[in-house]
């Protein structure tokens, strides 16, 4: 089928280079359009008027979720995918999206799939969903596209607690305690999951974290401080390329730690970790580093039970993103400070 696009609805080379070589003439409007015209495939337009049918949007990205898993063997395709992304960054843009709360009496056919798309935290069943819809202290957000008003694009789980949490199993056990109304001051963004890869490319966690923000804020007056508990998913691969011994004590975990989400081995010099990464570049500060935090399996093998808490101040989020993108700098709290020079980290 691509082949096929390829073959008989791809650019027309020597029509544009005629073009082009009569604009170089003669510019005026209606040369500048032909060669802006001659320059599109041909195959773009036909995805533009798939968009258009029934249930389209979503089958394009399905489509472009097909190439990517077929682009290593055929490079071709890779066309076709950067077309697909070009388009979608206009018809996903954030404006165009729907903020609904996920809960207890959401439909199933929803709820099952923020238990198949849950990326950091598995869901084990419908009673640890449950969990962390149905209480008064949980909240789950998703962004849906008009057209696609079934399938949740991105999601974010958030705990209304009375601290920041230092462990994860404090959050999602199922057997827990519920945090009153009165004692609730702290949000905690404990995870966020990308439900399409067919949608790769396309950043919507930033928006989304920063309207849930909004949104809590307006909600309950009470809530002081927004902070994440995140893990470090690249943080035990680190170790290993530094040629570090994993066996380490308690504190010499810790300095590591610092190394990794403070200083960078990068070409680009932005932060080691892809959840800082994320986070600081969206406004946040990193205000804790805790170990021993994530012991299951995942975490153990990913950052050696390493999470850490990014800090989102509604007041500071625009100066903290133009910040870190101008120094590359990890902006921190002063009890991180204070412990890079008890450890003397430079």
């Amino acid at each position: 089928f691509f082949n096929k696009l390829l073959e008989k609805y791809d650019i027309d080379s020597e029509s544009l280079s005629k073009a082009s070589r009569e604009y170089s003439r003669n510019k005026t409007q209606k040369s500048l359009e032909e060669i802006t015209q001659l320059s599109e495939p041909k195959w773009v337009e036909l995805f533009r008027r798939l968009n258009t049918i029934s249930e389209g949007t979503l089958k394009l990205v399905k489509l472009r979720e097909r190439i990517r898993s077929l682009e290593r063997d055929n490079p071709e395709l890779k066309y076709f995918d950067s077309a697909l992304l070009d388009l979608f960054k206009h018809w996903f843009n954030p404006s165009f999206l729907v903020l609904k709360r996920i809960d207890w009496s959401t439909p199933a056919s929803i709820l099952e799939k923020i238990i198949a798309y849950e990326a950091v935290h598995e869901i084990n069943s419908w009673g640890d969903l449950r969990s962390r819809l149905e209480p008064d202290d949980r909240r789950c957000f998703a962004f849906f596209h008009p057209l696609i008003p079934n399938e949740p694009l991105i999601f974010v789980e958030v705990a209304l607690t009375d601290r920041m949490p230092k462990k994860i199993d404090e959050v999602i056990k199922i057997d827990r305690g519920i945090t009153s109304d009165d004692d609730i001051n702290t949000a905690v963004f404990y995870s966020i999951s990308s439900c399409q890869d067919g949608l790769s490319g396309i950043s919507f966690g930033n928006f989304l974290i920063k309207e849930v923000v909004y949104k809590l804020k307006r909600k309950n007056e009470a809530l002081k401080k927004f902070v994440t508990l995140s893990p470090a998913p690249d943080f035990t691969k680190w170790l290993k390329e530094q040629s570090i011994d994993e066996d380490l004590d308690e504190e010499s975990l810790m300095k590591q730690a610092m190394t990794y989400l403070l200083y960078s081995n990068r070409e680009d010099g932005f932060p080691n970790d892809p959840v800082a990464r994320f986070h600081l570049g969206n406004g946040a500060t990193l205000a804790r580093i805790n170990l021993n935090a994530d012991m299951s399996l995942k975490g153990i093998y990913q950052s050696k039970g390493m999470m850490v808490n990014y800090l989102y101040d509604p007041d500071s989020l625009e100066k903290n993103h133009e910040l870190f993108f101008k120094t590359k700098k990890v902006q921190h709290s002063d009890k991180v400070g204070t412990l890079l020079k008890k450890l003397q980290i430079q």
